[in-house]
């Protein structure tokens, strides 16, 4: 008996609800930012103990701006931490929106699979019969493993 880890029917309507929640999406984050590769790799980054570092730092030059050089701008700085905290909640709900999404993603990819490993068993044993035979050949390239070769200078002794 194959695995059913899930059933799910998604309708046209469900379909155009979740396309137009995208899409709104995707205009609301049109003005964020995409980091290249080596961007993401070479930006300072803050984790938890810098984030405390970085919010005691701008508590304390908000209170002294006298002691700031023209430079930096503590303005900015403020903005930025509070759209940083407005926006923390959201991704980590569209995270695990993400989340859910890819591990159904992966039960129905696995009760297919599930339900193609039985059927290819049951085909198997079928044999040739009912025009199956090019079907079942199909399906025996995906299990063809071939004859591996032997790395170099290794000998087997039997």
């Amino acid at each position: 008996m194959s695995q059913n880890l899930i059933s799910l029917t998604l309708s046209d309507n469900d379909l155009t609800d979740i396309d137009a929640a995208l899409k709104t999406l995707e205009d609301r984050f049109a003005g964020f930012l995409v980091l290249s590769p080596e961007e993401r790799r070479t930006i300072l980054k803050m984790g938890d103990k810098t984030e405390a570092f970085c919010r005691q730092t701008l508590t304390v030059a908000t209170q002294n701006t006298h002691a700031i050089p023209p430079g930096l701008d503590v303005v900015e700085a403020q903005a930025d931490l509070v759209t940083l905290d407005k926006l923390r909640p959201r991704l980590h709900r569209l995270r695990d929106l993400m989340s859910r999404g890819e591990d159904t993603d992966m039960a129905l990819g696995s009760d297919i699979y599930s339900f193609s490993l039985d059927a290819y068993a049951s085909l198997k044993i079928a044999g040739k019969g009912a025009g199956l035979e090019t079907l079942r050949q199909a399906m025996s390239v995906r299990f063809n493993r071939g004859a591996k070769a032997k790395p170099e200078g290794v000998r087997i002794f039997v």
